[in-house]
């Protein structure tokens, strides 16, 4: 993600949280900007950047900006807005803070090619999102990615394909058409079967130009489904 990117955040006075315009599922006991940290870290953590957030918070009538840092602090950015700064949220609770440092170690340990380490660990991570909020929850959704990238760099291109296919069909449920993490996630998924062994890539084809015509306006994709077709042998739409 570039450094640049700015993601605009909403809190209402009722609690609701909104990310981009997103409805963000907020726990029973959490602080909505909590769950905002908890989210922006984890994308925040993969590409090693900081993520620039907009704050709009109705229960205390305040804006301000902050950087979520991919260590998983939160400080003022380095050119401040021209509104008045706020307080910067306090740091995330202990729970939080130990998914954090996990998340760190595991993505350490994937830079260093120890897959042994980082994808047991990216697989608890993912399972612990997915109890507390759900398998289509945009943190739930970011830690997927992170186990699909471990997936495709081990060489297990079968599981990367499957989950970058999954990946694509629910960013496309969550935020409509058009949208970019769409659109990476399906050019993963075709970028992964075409890595495949044939006995292995045919099985996945079907589901993959499935999800490729599901989630684009067919000429959108027409180049990525004739190199499947012609990978299969069959001729192409």
């Amino acid at each position: 993600m570039n450094t640049g990117t700015r993601y605009q955040v909403h809190i209402s006075r009722e609690g609701q949280l909104h990310i981009d315009s997103e409805p963000q599922v907020v726990p029973d006991g959490v602080d909505p900007s909590q769950v905002v940290i908890q989210i922006l870290h984890i994308e925040a953590a993969g590409s090693g950047l900081p993520v620039l957030v907009q704050v709009h918070d109705e229960r205390t009538s305040s804006r301000f900006d902050m950087q979520v840092m991919p260590d998983g602090t939160t400080q003022a950015p380095a050119t401040p807005a021209p509104a008045a700064p706020q307080p910067v949220p306090a740091a995330p609770p202990q729970q939080l803070g130990s998914l954090f440092d996990r998340l760190a170690a595991a993505q350490a340990a994937g830079r260093a090619h120890d897959f042994d380490t980082a994808m047991p660990a990216a697989d608890e991570i993912l399972q612990q999102l997915t109890a507390e909020q759900g398998d289509t929850a945009a943190a739930t959704l970011e830690a997927a990615q992170f186990r699909a990238d471990l997936a495709y760099l081990s060489g297990e291109y079968a599981f990367a394909t499957a989950s970058w296919t999954w990946l694509a069909l629910a960013w496309f449920d969550r935020l409509g058409p058009g949208k970019r993490r769409t659109q990476v996630a399906a050019q993963n998924a075709a970028q992964a079967w075409m890595q495949l062994p044939p006995h292995e890539a045919g099985p996945l084809a079907s589901d993959l130009v499935n999800m490729l015509l599901e989630v684009a306006a067919p000429e959108r994709t027409a180049t990525m489904r004739a190199q499947i077709a012609e990978r299969l042998g069959q001729p192409s739409n």
